[in-house]
């Protein structure tokens, strides 16, 4: 008796098993599981380090935060051109993407106002801009409306990425040109382009809001003409 138990007991578990095996993965799981996924997800899971390097805010560490942000950023480009290449935009992608650039990058600016390497009233005008069109972007989705990113707020992102890099870097480096070397306060720089992005921000979220503005004139003006046709 006390052998068929066992048998029946081990029948099951091997039922179990095939069962498990032959179980397709969830569709999540399918579409989390790809390469750009996986380089979003890094770029997240990064964000403790640069944080941690951020702190001592030594030459050394302040270089190497840097190098951590300019990768992150890279790897930004990188999966983007990897899911299309390979068609492999998920929905899963869609949300992390955004989400990992917002984390990183908010983590950044807030670690340079700790050092006191940027004003505190840039980073709430860029962390502002990013919640507005966060906003203005989820109701227009919601209403089956697309505003698509302008020119100015692609100069946005591009001046704000080298500029978080430069006051990373912040201290003063030798920079090699080859045909000269140049001095470069890395401080400096990054405050300029961190403050252009900031004009290219407002600029961005009025260009949203005067999109997201006409989308609803329009939308209201056709109804009327609409319900008259089909009367």
């Amino acid at each position: 008796m006390a052998s068929d138990r066992a048998l029946r007991k081990q029948r099951k578990r091997e039922e179990r098993a095939r069962k498990r095996a032959s179980r397709r993965p969830s569709i999540l799981v399918q579409e989390f599981w790809n390469l750009p996924n996986m380089l979003t997800l890094g770029r997240i899971l990064i964000i403790p380090v640069f944080v941690w390097l951020t702190y001592d805010a030594d030459p050394l560490h302040s270089l190497l935060a840097g190098l951590v942000f300019a990768v992150a950023s890279i790897t930004d480009v990188v999966d983007g051109y990897l899911a299309r290449k390979w068609n492999l935009i998920t929905v899963v992608g869609k949300f992390m993407d955004p989400l990992a650039d917002k984390l990183i990058a908010m983590a950044a600016l807030v670690m340079m106002v700790r050092l006191g390497r940027i004003a505190a009233w840039v980073v709430i005008v860029l962390l502002a801009r990013e919640f507005i069109v966060s906003g203005l972007r989820t109701i227009a989705a919601s209403e089956g409306m697309v505003i698509a990113a302008g020119q100015e707020g692609k100069w946005k992102t591009s001046l704000q990425l080298v500029g978080i890099i430069s006051l990373c870097v912040h201290y003063v480096h030798p920079l090699d040109l080859g045909f000269r070397t140049v001095t470069v306060d890395y401080n400096q720089v990054g405050k300029v382009l961190v403050y252009l992005s900031g004009a290219f921000s407002v600029w961005s979220a009025v260009v949203y809001f005067r999109a997201f503005l006409g989308m609803l004139a329009r939308r209201g003006s056709a109804d009327p003409d609409a319900d008259a046709k089909s009367v």
